[in-house]
């Protein structure tokens, strides 16, 4: 069974999508299996991460921004991929670290994820994107 989630962002940021990978799941009727989440886009990602605490994410979006500035700061003068802005190239670098798939077990008919975790899209650019992301469960 498969399904396209569609995550709007409105900038960079952690964006959770959990209860809508659930109500997937659930509606799959899969008592069991693997579901597979693949980002369909070259400057964001995919990640499970904490939902409890809003300051996790804002760490992480800082952490990244120190690690991968935006090509306007003199760190990164060495980028040749600017035509598409400043936030464009480092966002591919972002993706490039971080995930664009995970894997999460099916048990009991929902998805095996940790008292405090939640599924994130992490948007890299700045602007409003409207992002794909394809589900996939396999028994």
């Amino acid at each position: 069974m498969q399904t396209q989630f569609t995550i709007e962002s409105n900038g960079q940021g952690l964006y959770e999508f959990t209860d809508s990978v659930r109500n997937f799941v659930a509606k799959s009727g899969a008592e069991s299996g693997l579901l597979t989440l693949f980002v369909r886009h070259t400057s964001c990602s995919i990640l499970v991460q904490e939902n409890a605490d809003p300051s996790v994410l804002h760490d992480l979006v800082a952490y990244f921004d120190r690690l991968v500035p935006d090509a306007n700061n003199s760190q990164m003068s060495w980028l040749t991929h600017t035509a598409e802005g400043p936030d464009d190239m480092p966002a591919h670098i972002k993706s490039a670290i971080l995930p664009t798939s995970i894997s999460i077990p099916i048990l009991n008919g929902d998805i095996a994820l940790g008292m405090w975790q939640g599924i994130f899209l992490f948007e890299h650019r700045q602007a409003h994107m409207v992002r794909k992301v394809v589900g996939h469960i396999s028994a």
